[in-house]
């Protein structure tokens, strides 16, 4: 490590408190701690607009970014160093003066079937009532599923999970890695298949934040880099920035590396899933952001933005 990059005497950390995210920030500052014993390395634990306004589904009260913009004002004011987000909460242009340090290794980046009664989405009867925060889940549920019930689910997990043990819903659909890293793996009954919910944007993985002033910290956070995950990561990240994606946009893309071939599959789609527009494409992950670039083309040119221009 350059000398000038050495690890400052301390490191605050800020972080969401939901349980997820304050077990996310735990776990990098423990990765942390290992890397940097006498550094002291602490969490600014931090409630967001995103967590406050749990009544309205975040596509209409501003998106997922209102669940980072206090950290960033945290990191702005120097009451923080870093900060720690699950990637697909991130918007896919930040604020000028932030960047991404680090992209860590991906958790399972599946979507996840959890219901008290029922094994699968196959299994639901007609009428059925299903659980989702998101508009990418709910056009994929409704083009395959289009006899169930698709309801809206805000909350933390586990917020989320009482109200399907309550009675509220037959089943919700979750991100397998907040499960996982929770330790609610058992809630899982199964495991969707990615060809049947195409994960979102940057799925299962986290992302450190910091001021872009303070390039130190990409040395810093170095050893938490995973390059593939990063590849993946930032290819479906283009995908989604050159569409003008947010959570406004029912739209999924999960890139993976396998034999040296990074390949991304991505998807638009009206919310009612009537209407859906698929791509792929592959090539070196060298490659990663024009592929992605690509993709978004090739969305294009089979009317995505036909489908984007009336969720506007």
């Amino acid at each position: 490590m350059n000398p000038a990059a050495l690890p400052p005497a301390s490191i605050v950390i800020a972080s969401r408190e939901s349980a997820l995210a304050m077990w996310q920030a735990e776990h990098i500052r423990e990765r942390l701690a290992t890397l940097y014993p006498q550094t002291a390395i602490r969490i600014l634990g931090m409630t967001t607009q995103g967590d406050q306004i749990l009544d309205r589904p975040l596509a209409k009260i501003g998106g997922k970014g209102l669940f980072i913009k206090e950290l960033e004002q945290a990191l702005e004011e120097g009451r923080a160093d870093i900060a720690v987000h699950s990637m697909k909460d991130v918007p896919m242009v930040l604020p000028e003066g932030f960047m991404i340090a680090a992209i860590t290794e991906r958790e399972d980046p599946r979507d996840a079937f959890v219901s008290g009664k029922y094994a699968g989405l196959e299994d639901l009867p007609e009428g059925a009532v299903v659980g989702t925060s998101s508009l990418r889940r709910e056009s994929q549920l409704r083009s395959r599923f289009p006899h169930l019930k698709v309801e809206p689910l805000r909350g933390n997990v586990q917020t989320r999970l009482r109200k399907l043990d309550e009675g509220m819903y037959d089943a919700i659909i979750l991100a397998a890695a907040g499960l996982k890293r929770l330790g609610l793996g058992e809630r899982i009954r199964s495991l969707i298949a990615p060809s049947d919910s195409l994960p979102a944007v940057g799925q299962g993985a986290l992302g450190i934040e910091c001021r872009s002033d303070r390039p130190e910290f990409a040395q810093i956070l170095s050893p938490l880099y995973h390059e593939r995950t990063a590849q993946c990561v930032i290819a479906e990240r283009e995908v989604s920035r050159a569409l003008g994606g947010s959570c406004q946009v029912p739209l999924g893309a999960f890139a993976t590396i396998e034999q040296g071939v990074l390949r991304l599959d991505a998807f638009v789609a009206s919310p009612d899933g009537r209407e859906m527009i698929r791509a792929s494409e592959q090539g070196d992950p060298a490659d990663h952001v024009e592929i992605g670039r690509r993709v978004a083309e090739m969305l294009r040119a089979d009317g995505a933005d036909a489908i984007l221009e009336r969720l506007i």
